[in-house]
């Protein structure tokens, strides 16, 4: 009797083991607001249903998903600060860089706005905290959300904040970056769709509100990079290939299109 366990345990094991071999994981490192979200576990689900690949991620700030595919330790990205993407590709770390999305930034803090930024210009915006020395929270992480907002300062003719104690770096992730600034009665600057689930979250009455938004230059652009197998010869390069097929296929274009909370589209569809 003993030795039968034994023999069923061990074929456990080895039928176990097999089917472990046989699964295909793609690892991808991807930017917070694709996870803060909802989407990823709204996608990941259809995506192995339709081409039976498992998709997991780590959620993190784009310089820092960058990193993890510099450093080989993901197949794909799905990142969004265009600049720092292109430098990617070009030093040879990421291959076959494809837009697949996109929403806005917008600036965001409390309802009565002190600094009378309400319904004005980005510059013309951040011209009025930084005069008025209202509190902004900054993500501070390097992020594709706080390479955006770096650029928007410099933009406007400002020098980037640093020490000074209006400006508060948090070193998180969008949604800790928003609540920090509601508790300190504050400004951020955030994605579209991480201010609808921060808006969610509080049954659509959060307290801080969009107060700027619709300016070109607040665009926010969503990219999928295969991390290049020439420099990382474990990449995954057919599975990431197949995610990147479709998420830009009509199948993933139409789950992104429809992907709402409260009613509100988070992110909008437009691979080529």
């Amino acid at each position: 009797m003993k030795r039968f366990v034994i023999f069923l345990l061990a074929a456990l094991l080895i039928g176990g083991s097999g089917a472990w071999a046989e699964e295909k994981i793609l690892m991808m490192a991807t930017t917070t607001s694709t996870d803060d979200t909802g989407l990823l576990d709204y996608l990941a689900p259809e995506f192995q249903k339709d081409t039976g690949i498992v998709l997991r991620w780590v959620a993190t700030g784009t310089g820092k998903a960058l990193k993890l595919g510099e450093n080989c330790d993901a197949d794909v990205l799905l990142v969004h600060a265009p600049d720092a993407e292109e430098k990617f590709v070009a030093a040879g770390f990421g291959i076959n860089r494809r837009e697949i999305m996109y929403n806005d930034f917008v600036i965001i803090g409390p309802a009565d706005d002190p600094a009378g930024i309400r319904g004005q210009g980005v510059g013309v915006a951040l011209a009025a905290i930084k005069s008025k020395t209202a509190v902004f929270v900054s993500r501070g992480d390097k992020s594709g959300t706080h390479q955006k907002e770096l650029e928007l300062w410099q933009a406007a003719g400002l020098p980037i904040p640093d020490k000074e104690a209006w400006y508060v770096q948090t070193g998180q992730g969008m949604l800790a970056t928003i609540n920090l600034a509601a508790e300190r009665n504050g400004y951020t600057m955030t994605d579209r769709g991480s201010y609808i689930k921060y808006e969610a979250n509080l049954n659509g009455n959060p307290p801080l509100k969009i107060l700027v938004e619709m300016d070109a230059v607040l665009l926010n652009q969503y990219s999928v990079i295969a991390v290049n197998p020439a420099r990382c010869p474990k990449a995954q390069l057919e599975l990431a290939t197949a995610f990147s097929d479709w998420m830009a296929g009509e199948r993933g274009q139409g789950l992104i299109g429809g992907f709402k909370l409260l009613e509100k589209q988070l992110f909008t569809p437009n691979a080529q």
